[in-house]
């Protein structure tokens, strides 16, 4: 073969190396940039601490920065809304919370789908609510409580963050379970509901224990009822409420979520590290403080368990008469 035609077909060859390692070439290792953590809650919130936690934990394993931005509003439904129309590349995640699959039950036009447009990564923790009444209530138990309102129907009222959040519902599965009539006191949040409570402007507090355990310590609230199925460490000697209601039972849960079409290596990447970071003793005890437990899921678990919530909020919903 003459020199020159063999100088050009090795050029040739090199050449077509060249283009067909390009992509791959560019495709640097996950992750190669900073990572933008969303959230739809006030800063300083449940969501709030455990989103930057669980930040901390991810940029170190990751070797990214891992960016906590708040998009609040609609109960976290525009941070959701946000991240599900965002790039599935696994540089923009969510904290989801509980509220995530009540929006899905009651909420008739949400700009998203709450289970399509998610590639679920894991749940992060998981946490009970208490009932409690003001410390001069003359309910001394649950079973007080529930007999005061069978007798007087509808007068003993209970309050939330918001109709269609978490708590409302809690207070209305409450009602249908024991066959009473709670009625709803809705607050826009922050602390005015456990206010309301504390100064008899409403009876029934139903919230986590991150809003109510200073209080119940304090003596201003009494602890009726936690709704995990058993006792909670969190808080000691407060009875289940499924002592009195057999098989109540209400955990919400955070949880980290993609958008939608990220790809599959990314997100076992990403539940790996949340699981190690989860595993963590101090982590752990941070959540303890919190009134929640670390809860790692795998995604198709967390797929399942919104799933389920979202049929059972449905339920919950259509019991009391709250419409879409």
């Amino acid at each position: 073969m003459a020199p020159l035609r063999r100088d050009m077909l090795l050029g040739g060859a090199a050449t077509m190396a060249a283009l067909w390692a390009g992509p791959a070439l560019a495709q640097s290792p996950y992750p190669s940039q900073p990572i933008q953590l969303i959230h739809g809650f006030g800063a300083g919130g449940n969501a709030d601490v455990v989103a930057r936690l669980v930040a901390q934990k991810l940029a170190g394993a990751l070797g990214q920065p891992v960016v906590v931005e708040i998009k609040s509003g609609a109960g976290g439904a525009i941070a959701s809304g946000y991240v599900a129309k965002a790039k599935p590349d696994g540089y923009t995640l969510v904290l989801l919370t509980g509220a995530h699959t009540v929006s899905a039950a009651i909420a008739k036009n949400l700009p998203y789908d709450p289970v399509k447009d998610f590639a679920f990564v894991s749940t992060v923790s998981s946490f009970p609510f208490v009932v409690a009444v003001r410390a001069e209530h003359p309910a001394r138990t649950l079973a007080d409580l529930l007999d005061i309102a069978r007798k007087e129907p509808g007068k003993v009222t209970f309050t939330s963050v918001g109709i269609g959040s978490t708590q409302h519902m809690v207070g209305e599965l409450l009602a249908s379970t024991a066959g009473v009539r709670l009625l709803h006191i809705p607050y826009r949040g922050g602390g005015a509901p456990v206010q309301a409570v504390i100064g008899g402007d409403v009876d029934v507090l139903a919230d986590t224990l991150t809003v109510a355990a200073p209080h119940i310590k304090s003596g201003r609230l009494r602890a009726l009822g936690v709704t995990s199925a058993q006792p909670w460490p969190g808080a000691p000697g407060v009875p289940t409420v499924a002592a009195t209601l057999p098989g109540f039972e209400v955990r919400s849960w955070l949880g980290l979520a993609a958008p939608a079409g990220t790809p599959e290596a990314v997100v076992q990447r990403l539940n790996a590290e949340t699981r190690k970071a989860l595993a963590d003793p101090e982590f752990q005890n941070t959540l303890a403080g919190l009134g929640s437990e670390a809860a790692p899921r795998a995604p198709a678990d967390m797929l399942a368990m919104v799933q389920r919530d979202i049929a059972r909020w449905r339920d919950v919903a259509a019991k009391a008469g709250i419409a879409p």
